[in-house]
């Protein structure tokens, strides 16, 4: 029998968090959890501690050090809490780290994750899309594999045949369209918090169920697509899949189309991941295709979902611009959760900021965060301002 992977966890008390509990839990000899982070949450990440076992519990607000310390009194388990302790511990050496912290916040853990683990899982898409030539040069660098937990982009991992990249038409990423795919225009305007959360196919988190309900999410997908499997974005297309089924597709020079099916649960892309290159049975839901009469695909739609179009114009214009539309995404996205803008104020809002952000030259992690600072600043202004209320046209 084969030495457990000694493995951590950062933001493990969100939905991948809970997932990737899940995944460990049906198989507790094939792991042995080391780190497990959360943001605050601290009674979560006490209680999951404990049930994984795990070495060390890091939460990133530090106020909640003595609340964290205290709910792990007698289980052995160190507490540490704040910015400069999670960066020290996800350092702790690893087999496979599992990055799961929700946006840009998520960057320099990641980084740091290099230095001690083998390989990253990376579940969360803002580092890459912001930050992509520099987490790929430095896991070169640092010899350290990046494997991706999306669904999306799991899929395509598991059918890309990299070997001959020239043999690549191209790779097909499936979008459900999220809740309001069958929306007017008009109606999408006033949609409401509990409309927008509300996922036909998955249960996610928060802000991604946003994105999803934008359509943001796939453009941040374009984006980490072609970090992750170095191709153009010429090469990248979206497809409107509604049944989540179908989770990605590759098509070769030769015409044939290969693709990933499964059910649309969290577990299957996360235990393909932790297993690499083996694989785990899981405790998540499978696929009857008995139950399947059609598979439906529809094309895009820009007009109603410029989020997408906003990716492909980020990718030509260069890294300033994906990282400006990143952060501008995570501002709007946060002020329409705390009631502060409308459902349709959020693409006009990153329309304006976009087009307010002149090109600046990025060359290292400090432009990169300088550039997210500005952005969510300028973002911050175009809303405190009500400016995203008006169409871009009517500026």
């Amino acid at each position: 029998m084969s030495e457990p992977k000694k493995k951590n966890i950062f933001g493990a008390t969100g939905s991948i968090g809970d997932s990737t509990a899940s995944v460990i839990a049906a198989h507790r000899n094939a792991f042995d959890v080391q780190v497990l982070s959360a943001h605050s949450n601290v009674d979560k990440l006490a209680r999951r501690a404990k049930d994984l076992n795990a070495k060390y519990a890091v939460i990133g607000d530090d106020k909640c050090y003595e609340a964290l310390k205290d709910a792990l009194s007698g289980s052995g388990i160190l507490a540490a809490a704040g910015r400069d302790a999670l960066l020290e511990y996800a350092q702790t050496p690893a087999d496979i780290s599992m990055m799961a912290i929700v946006g840009m916040a998520g960057l320099e853990p990641m980084l740091a994750t290099m230095k001690g683990s083998r390989m990253i899982a990376i579940a969360n898409k803002e580092p890459l899309v912001a930050a992509g030539p520099i987490v790929v040069q430095e896991a070169h660098r640092r010899n350290v594999t990046i494997l991706p937990v999306d669904s999306e982009h799991n899929a395509i991992f598991q059918v890309l045949d990299q070997r001959n990249p020239e043999e690549i038409e191209r790779i097909i990423l499936t979008a459900s369209g999220g809740p309001f795919w069958t929306w007017a225009l008009e109606d999408l305007k006033g949609a409401t918090k509990q409309q927008a959360l509300a996922h036909p196919n998955w249960v996610m988190g928060a802000k991604i169920s946003i994105d999803s309900a934008t359509m943001m999410n796939k453009a941040l997908e374009v984006i980490e697509a072609h970090y992750l499997f170095e191709l153009p974005h010429n090469k990248i297309d979206v497809i409107i899949h509604p049944q989540s089924l179908i989770h990605s597709m590759v098509e070769y020079c030769d015409g044939s189309i290969l693709s990933q099916m499964g059910a649309s649960d969290m577990c299957t892309p996360i235990a393909n991941i932790l297993s690499y290159p083996n694989r785990l049975k899981t405790p998540g839901k499978r696929l009857n295709l008995n139950d399947i009469s059609s598979l439906q695909f529809f094309e895009k739609d820009d007009e109603r979902f410029p989020a997408i179009p906003m990716a492909y114009e980020s990718l030509s214009a260069g890294l300033y611009s994906s990282i400006a539309l990143n952060a501008a995404n995570e501002v709007a996205v946060g002020a329409f959760l705390n009631g502060k803008i409308r459902f349709g104020d959020i693409m006009n809002c990153i329309r304006i900021a976009l087009d307010s952000i002149k090109e600046q030259g990025i060359s290292d992690l400090d432009s990169i965060l300088s550039m997210d600072r500005y952005a969510r600043s300028v973002t911050e202004g175009i809303i405190n301002s009500g400016l995203q209320q008006k169409t871009v046209s009517q500026i």
